[in-house]
């Protein structure tokens, strides 16, 4: 009988090896749950209420039985106590508390229980083999991988990566694209979940850092860190920008992406499947950048608005097709490469829009200061674009305007000032029955006009503005389905910039007290801190 037991040993120990080795795990993960389903087995044999352990030696393979017992003063229940006095029989040593074990004889297994055991260790195998899956792949998110299609379900292609199986959402994929079982597929890895069903490694070929990653794997100065890929746009399938950044002064980054007539890009637009790739040099300064970023098509003017993130963009008449690109794609990926939303006119377009502009400014100047349309005309060219300019600029500025003399501009001035009176008078009727507190009126930075805008949007206190963000005035940008969506801000129409709007903020914070003066000295201390620190970056850049 001996030998027979030795064989069944080692047997053990064999197939113990065996699991290991197919499922990459450790053989001590493999032994554990052979030895737990051995102890459920000796539990439906000696009874469940038994605490029962079973360990198998690792050199040997056999397996020894142990019931634990607690050493008690009074026994509740002998399944799993022991008085003292027996306790001490056993071990002189032992104290309340402590656990004896009680040798058990081996099991014989039914068939049942040789199910049961069958399905625990096939149930921890099966859980150690995902979490190794998922420690092996959580930290390889960023990475490009190979691996074979192993099956197609609803249009998400299941990938088999050796150790692993990943999923491309049909999403994921690239328009048009079809993969067959046995077909091999390179994709990024984007994200490693904990499910339900196990961990979930989730691939892609249609994010923008699919195509990052592949270009360094065929340009060897991006991983070296010579080039810099700074940002990727893509219309997955179609058209991609990309902007690169040499930090190597002798080294053209956009000629080493493109490669020995095209070799480098055309090996990363044959992956996509024939998207198109747009190479543009990147650039710290915002205007330089975005012109690149709409090349092909030629730029005559840009002009910015860093607050609103926003730039106006000015094309020849015949270029304006080429600029916006089919269906919007040159001007919406360019947009999405600089990360400002870019409005495209013609020099035709531009030169209504300023005729425009200078047409209501003059009637604005006209009908409030009850003057000539030559007069209003002449302010409107000096570029005079609001009442309160003329009405607190030096009275020089006016006076030396071609035509006008001191008392023409002092008339003029004081038109001005009685029309910002009588108009803040109004917002001051308005403001009092849209319920706004006087106080509001109070903080340093708030005019009569902003009340009204105030009480519009149900703020009516100094602790309502007080409880405002930044954006809330000056409206925000947010992603939405890929395309930049601007939220509208309370003072959105005020000329307000994001500092006058955090400083407006702090001193309604001051006057609701929820702030001190040191407070706010030391607020102030930080910003200027900032924007020198961002000054020599940017001259370091």
């Amino acid at each position: 009988m001996a030998p027979a037991v030795s064989a069944n040993r080692l047997e053990l120990l064999q197939i113990a090896d065996a699991v290991a080795r197919e499922k990459s795990i450790d053989r001590e993960v493999v032994l554990e749950a052979m030895a737990e389903a051995i102890q459920k087995a000796a539990r439906s044999r000696y009874g469940a209420e038994n605490e029962i352990r079973a360990r198998i030696n690792p050199q040997t393979g056999d397996i020894r039985l142990v019931r634990l017992l607690e050493v008690v003063d009074n026994v509740e229940n002998d399944a799993v106590q022991i008085d003292m006095k027996s306790a001490q029989r056993r071990n002189p040593a032992a104290q309340a508390g402590d656990l004896i074990e009680d040798e058990l004889p081996p099991v014989d297994f039914g068939r049942i229980a040789a199910q049961t055991a069958k399905q625990v260790i096939v149930q921890k195998v099966r859980d150690a083999e995902r979490e190794r899956q998922y420690d092996e792949y959580k930290d390889r998110i960023g990475e490009i991988v190979n691996g074979i299609v192993k099956r197609v379900e609803y249009g998400n292609v299941i990938v088999d990566l050796g150790r692993g199986e990943a999923i491309v959402r049909r999403d994921e994929l690239l328009p048009r694209e079809t993969f067959r079982n046995g077909d091999r597929v390179r994709a990024y890895i984007y994200d490693v979940r904990r499910e339900q069903r196990g961990p979930q490694i989730f691939l892609s070929r249609s994010h923008p850092q699919f195509m990052a990653k592949l270009f360094a794997q065929e340009v060897p100065e991006i991983y070296d860190g010579i080039i810099e890929i700074k940002a990727v746009a893509r219309d997955p399938g179609s058209r991609a920008k990309i902007a690169v950044l040499s930090n190597d002064s002798s080294i053209d980054p956009v000629g080493a992406c493109v490669g020995m007539r095209g070799s480098r890009v055309q090996a990363v637009v044959n992956e996509l499947q024939g998207e198109k790739i747009d190479i543009i040099q990147w650039s710290p300064d915002a205007a330089t950048f975005i012109v690149n970023a709409l090349a092909p098509a030629e730029v005559v003017k840009v002009v910015l608005d860093e607050d609103a993130q926003r730039i106006e963009v000015v094309v020849p008449d015949d270029q304006l097709s080429l600029a916006i690109g089919r269906r919007g794609q040159n001007v919406r990926l360019a947009s999405q490469l600089t990360g400002w939303d870019i409005d495209i006119l013609t020099e035709a377009e531009e030169s209504e829009r300023r005729q425009a502009e200078f047409l209501s400014r003059t009637t604005m100047f006209a009908e409030a200061l009850d003057v000539d349309e030559m007069i209003a005309q002449l302010l409107a060219s000096e570029g005079f674009s609001s009442i309160e300019e003329v009405a607190y600029v030096d009275l020089g500025e006016i006076a030396d305007i071609e035509g006008f003399d001191e008392d023409t501009a002092q008339e003029i001035q004081s038109r001005a000032v009685e029309f910002i009176e009588r108009q803040n008078a109004e917002y001051d009727a308005k403001r009092r029955e849209l319920g706004v507190a006087d106080e509001v009126g109070e903080v340093e930075g708030v005019t009569p006009k902003m009340l009204v805008a105030f009480g519009e949007n149900d703020i009516k206190s100094v602790e309502d503005l007080a409880g405002c963000a930044t954006d809330d005035l000056i409206g925000w940008n947010e992603m939405g389905n890929g395309e930049r969506k601007h939220q509208q801000g309370i003072l959105e129409d005020f000329d307000v910039s994001a500092e006058d709007a955090n400083a407006l903020i702090m001193q309604a914070r001051l006057k609701a007290g929820w702030i001190t003066e040191a407070d706010l000295a030391q607020e102030e201390e930080s910003e200027e801190e900032g924007s020198e620190e961002a000054g020599e970056v940017g001259e370091e850049a």
